[in-house]
């Protein structure tokens, strides 16, 4: 368990959000993302979707069915988050 996620608890969108905010600048897919962090599938693809509508999430597309996914680092509240995960992950360590 995260630091992050003893402060907000788990639930399956924050633990994708800190996934992807880790692993910014990296594009990866649904199936990665789920192996990862130990979701389903079908779980990542549903938490996914709000991040997506934020504009939080950029999606791809390799080949006609495999969808990629990373952090929309351009997107205002995306660099608000990125910014508060890394000053706690700061003082969570000290």
């Amino acid at each position: 368990m995260s630091k992050v996620e003893k402060i907000f608890g788990r639930n399956a969108q924050l633990v994708v959000l800190e996934y992807l905010i880790r692993n910014r600048g990296t594009t990866t897919y649904l199936s990665g993302i789920a192996e990862e962090i130990g979701l389903s599938h079908s779980s990542v693809a549903r938490v996914i979707e709000p991040l997506l509508e934020m504009n939080i999430v950029k999606e791809g597309k390799v080949g006609k069915q495999i969808r990629t996914f990373t952090l929309n680092e351009d997107n205002e509240v995306t660099k608000l988050l990125i910014q508060f995960y890394d000053d706690l992950s700061k003082v969570l360590t000290e």
